[in-house]
């Protein structure tokens, strides 16, 4: 990964982070890593354990942020979540996978910023 993807996705996940918890969320875990992969926010919303996934564009060369994500990518996000409970103690079974899609123009500007819920179902 070069170091301006890297710069623009740490970004990204920042500007999540504050988002989420102004919509009520709870950061409880930043960028989990297991043997399989990384899931960016792990949080509480409500009662609701929640997995988030980060995905933050700039310029609109690439399509959208929510375009980004496959059905190879939802289902190793499923796949780490469960590897997630395996290796965590958490007192509900509720749980779901949400997005924070994030678009940048390129002089750095927030231009949206928007949660998508249970973007696996």
């Amino acid at each position: 990964m070069s170091d301006a993807r890297k710069r623009l996705g740490d970004s990204g996940e920042r500007i999540a982070r504050v988002f989420l918890e102004k919509n009520g969320y709870r950061i409880l875990e930043t960028n989990y890593r297991s043997s399989i992969g990384e899931i960016d926010i792990v949080a509480r919303d409500g009662d609701t354990l929640v997995f988030v996934e980060v995905r933050t564009r700039r310029g609109g060369n690439l399509g959208t942020p929510e375009e980004s994500v496959t059905e190879a990518k939802r289902a190793k996000l499923i796949d780490l979540a469960h590897t997630y409970l395996q290796e965590h103690d958490h007192p509900t079974d509720l749980w779901r996978i949400d997005m924070v899609a994030i678009e940048i123009d390129t002089n750095g500007k927030i231009l949206r910023t928007e949660l998508i819920k249970n973007v696996t179902e």
